[in-house]
């Protein structure tokens, strides 16, 4: 089967996915236009106003469809084969993904636009409130940790001449460090000149987007400007996510957010251009032998042969390494945080939330064939060592847009790339900064600017401090507990919308057969992670020597530091502490009436 077909036989499953089983879930929601919905009972023009399906849309996607739809199937593709990968992303996507994105979105419209921790503090009390508020914000803290380890690692490269005929000399990851720092001051402008100058959105559009581009080409043309070690990039990035998570959202988000989406829009239209008449041969096997469990847990295994990296077996890890590529809880925050407010008739919901989740699927699905069509050879370093997944993902969506722009523009496409990669980044980094702040403040009850500045130093504080004190290039282990956590995130709000039914009536078979399944992989991956972090403990491996094994990245600075391993595993020990509460709690809470006395209807 060619790339093409496969691509075309998955739009038809997404398709199908949509009409069949969102039909089913919206009618077993009981949707109903004549409902009045917070948008429009609230209408304040500031934080609720009733927005038009296409355009909450296009809104909502942008914000939850961020890099890690095209982390994480690479970073499977390449341990596990593109066919499992495949599987997950479209069964789990459709049935699990997009039915998550759906009820966190409604449960929330039907409780006066209120977030999921809300909605547990009113059916399951306040531990259950607590519980999901602290394990939500240190799941955001993994979030960070996981995406600004790997933007630092996109920001390095070594210097290679990539064009000889012409003499230049290109460093990739300056180039896209140099790309990715204009767009910001490209969206710092475009914030004043919105605030005070007030010109037509189509004059916007028109002069800064491509001035965007015009960022990505100076990019190539500079890339020697920002060479500097991993670890001073922790520092910037961090420091950036704390200086953006205070300013005014005019100022920065909203502007980066809407030049984002274009980026974000064009890499879609150059992966579709690509793999429907690129015709690129696949060129990775569909399943990769599957790792020794014998061998992990010294039960035995082939003699002479190293045991597997624990992130390396299949299950769990598969499923919690793709992440927001098949079901991610942190569009459960998104649903409950800005959409809700936005939603004018409930009938909406299902493009807005069962459809953008089934597009952010074949965002999935386009980085996948990054992985599909690169040889053995593009998948690693001069130095024979894995590349990162946001080198992959660039060089792959070069060869798509090169389809378009030819071979001339390598240079441009390769910048274009990997910038994407940075781009999708920068939109989750500042918020999920500035969302931590928010829940911290809400958790202690301190809305003071002193205490926004406090709460905003702690949630990009603690992971600097992790990642400047673990070894370098450890993104592999840091992306798989945020995975993890980030998923059962996922199980536990549609744990909370189950109980909401049961409470009023409902059937919801259709939110507990995903939720079971998701927290069962979830927990089994916190268990592992915890049980190799207790064993390096033990075992006297607290520190590293150099970059650990199981990263298979290039770009360190050979520097050791604190085992990841031990980091993760007293954050996925908290992590499952909170989750069994919560679960203790929805348990207790089943078959109480709802206090609100919401009927069937």
């Amino acid at each position: 089967m060619t790339l093409a077909l496969l691509a075309v036989l998955v739009i038809a499953l997404l398709c199908a996915g949509y009409l069949l089983y969102g039909g089913l879930i919206s009618r077993r929601f009981n949707l109903d236009d004549r409902r009045v919905t917070p948008a429009v009972s609230k209408n304040d023009g500031i934080d609720f106003v009733p927005t038009r399906p296409f355009y909450l849309l296009g809104q909502h996607f942008s914000a939850i469809a961020a890099a890690g739809p095209i982390v994480g199937p690479v970073l499977a593709g390449l341990v596990f084969g593109w066919g499992p990968c495949l599987l997950w992303i479209v069964i789990g996507v459709i049935f699990i993904g997009a039915v998550h994105d759906f009820a966190a979105l409604v449960a929330s419209i039907r409780h006066g636009a209120h977030s999921i921790a809300e909605v547990a503090r009113e059916h399951l009390g306040k531990r259950a409130y607590l519980a999901l508020a602290s394990f939500i914000w240190l799941a955001l803290l993994y979030v960070i940790v996981a995406f600004t380890d790997v933007t630092a690692g996109t920001f390095l490269g070594q210097t290679e001449d990539v064009d000889t005929l012409r003499g230049v000399s290109f460093n990739p990851g300056g180039a896209v460090a140099m790309a990715s720092t204009l767009y910001l001051a490209v969206a710092l402008v475009l914030g004043v000149v919105q605030k005070y100058l007030k010109p037509p959105m189509w004059l916007v559009t028109l002069v800064f987007v491509p001035l965007t581009l015009l960022a990505i080409y100076a990019g190539q043309h500079f890339s020697t400007a920002l060479l500097f070690p991993q670890r001073f990039w922790y520092v910037a990035i961090l420091v950036y996510c704390f200086i953006a998570s205070m300013m005014p959202l005019w100022l920065l988000q909203q502007p980066r957010g809407y030049l984002g989406g274009f980026v974000l829009y064009l890499a879609i239209f150059v992966g579709v251009i690509g793999i429907l008449f690129g015709r690129f041969d696949i060129a990775q096997p569909a399943f990769k032998p599957i790792a020794d469990y014998g061998a992990f847990f010294g039960l035995g295994g082939t003699p002479g042969t190293r045991p597997p990296a624990m992130t390396d077996l299949l299950f769990p890890f598969l499923f919690v390494t793709i992440a927001c590529g098949a079901c991610s809880g942190f569009h459960g925050l998104v649903c409950g945080g800005t959409t809700s407010r936005q939603i004018s008739r409930e009938s909406h919901c299902r493009p807005v939330a069962f459809g953008a989740m089934l597009l952010e699927g074949f965002v999935a699905v386009i980085a996948l064939a990054t992985v599909m069509i690169a040889s053995d050879g593009a998948l690693v370093d001069s130095a024979g060592v894995r590349k990162s997944p946001s080198a992959v993902y660039g060089e792959g969506l070069a060869r798509f847009l090169m389809v378009i722009l030819g071979p001339d523009a390598s240079l441009f496409a390769r910048t274009f790339g990997t910038m994407a990669v940075a781009t999708f980044v920068f939109d989750t980094l500042d918020v999920s900064t500035r969302l931590g702040r928010y829940l911290l403040q809400e958790l202690t009850g301190c809305r003071s600017r002193a205490a926004g500045l406090l709460a905003a130093a702690l949630t990009a504080g603690i992971p600097l401090l992790i990642l400047c004190s673990a070894e370098p290039a450890s993104y592999r282990l840091f992306w798989t507990l945020f995975g993890t956590s980030n998923q059962l995130l996922a199980g536990l709000t549609l744990l909370g919308v189950a109980v909401w039914l049961r409470r009023t009536g409902r059937k919801c078979w259709y939110v507990v057969l995903p939720m079971i399944f998701v927290m069962t992989i979830t927990s089994v991956a916190l268990c592992l992670q915890i049980g190799v972090g207790v064993r390096d403990a033990l075992g006297g491996r607290l520190f590293t020597a150099g970059p650990h094994a199981a990263a298979g990245v290039s770009g360190a600075s050979g520097a050791g530091g604190l085992n990841p391993t031990v980091l993760n595993a007293g954050f996925a020990l908290m992590l499952l502490a909170l989750a069994l509460l919560f679960v203790v709690e929805a348990v207790r809470r089943r078959h109480a009436p709802s206090p609100t006395g919401e009927s069937r209807t």
